[in-house]
């Protein structure tokens, strides 16, 4: 039986699992300061505020839209394109109770008529800060239930202890994830929760596939070294991660690049998210089931009991 498709040779990934955990325990708690120390820097859709869109006629420079805006006496703001380069998102922290949307807005607009005299207002939105607290607090549950459902599905479809590893994949994947954001100040809002949620379903993509060979040739490969087995898991379905991770992290580095502002940080998290899941489904995941003793006899003990059976002398 043919198991190998690298020249025949085994890569030793499981030789370099100490030096993966500890680096893996090492960013996880770089996050956690990062959180701690800086927090996330939220955006309108978490913490509320006013979002401004309006038109230009000709493509305006964000500097000085940035620096009209600022002369007006407005602080805590951001700038981006939105939809054409002719067209600006602006966004704007909550700016004391009682100010409504469009006087905001109207203000918006006169700063920006120092730009170009025919801006036109396009549309206006507020985000209560109590909506932007339950987004917030509905984020963490879509998380956290996504992460429970998982945890059922794999310990039922393969065994508890890879489900355990799984799911500890998944979560180093978020948490360093989110230290970046943290760490470099990117605005995280509803499009990066997102993004982080796709993180989530394309690293247990990875793990699920590489469970499944491991399972597999703890049935067909006659070695009880779990070490040696999932070496050959990981080398067997090695071709198959990097030309996945390749080909999905080149359209998002076309995004990233080209896709403008409104996606930029979607790109991000994806375009991280996809290189630590690629990592994690084959160090994390795997380590963690090593660590809690997998073997053999507790992905195939049907096959165990029966060859018990057949030793057994007749009566």
């Amino acid at each position: 039986m043919q198991i190998l498709k690298l020249g025949g040779k085994t890569l030793p990934f499981m030789k370099l699992r100490k030096f993966a955990m500890t680096l893996s325990t090492l960013l996880i708690l770089a996050s956690f300061v990062s959180f701690f120390t800086k927090g996330l820097n939220f955006g309108l859709d978490f913490t509320g505020g006013t979002a401004v869109e309006v038109g230009f006629t000709q493509a305006p420079d964000l500097k000085e839209v940035r620096d009209a805006i600022t002369e007006s006496g407005f602080e805590d703001f951001s700038v981006q394109l939105f939809g054409s380069s002719k067209e600006i998102l602006v966004r704007l922290a909550p700016q004391g109770a009682g100010v409504k949307a469009e006087v905001i807005g109207n203000q918006i607009i006169t700063a920006l008529q120092k730009v170009e005299s025919t801006v036109e207002m396009r549309r206006i939105e507020f985000v209560g800060p109590s909506v932007g607290e339950d987004l917030k607090e509905q984020g963490g549950l879509a998380m956290l239930t996504a992460l429970i459902c998982i945890l059922i599905y794999v310990a039922f479809r393969f065994e508890w202890r890879f489900a355990v590893g799984a799911v500890s994949a998944l979560l180093h994947d978020v948490i360093i994830t989110l230290g970046l954001f943290s760490v470099l100040g990117l605005e995280f809002d509803l499009t990066i929760l997102a993004a982080i949620l796709a993180v989530i379903g394309y690293s247990l993509n990875d793990t699920i596939v590489v469970s499944d060979r491991i399972r597999e040739n703890f049935r067909k490969v006659r070695i009880d070294d779990t070490i040696e087995i999932i070496d050959i898991s990981l080398t067997q379905t090695l071709n198959r991660t990097l030309v996945t991770s390749i080909t999905t992290i080149l359209v998002l580095i076309a995004l990233f690049g080209w896709g403008g502002q409104t996606i930029h940080g979607f790109a991000t998290a994806l375009l991280f998210g996809v290189f630590i899941g690629t990592y994690s489904s084959v160090y994390v995941a795997s380590a963690v089931a090593i660590a809690m003793g997998v073997s053999k006899e507790d992905l195939i003990p049907e096959v165990i009991e029966k060859e018990g059976a057949d030793l057994d002398p007749m009566p």
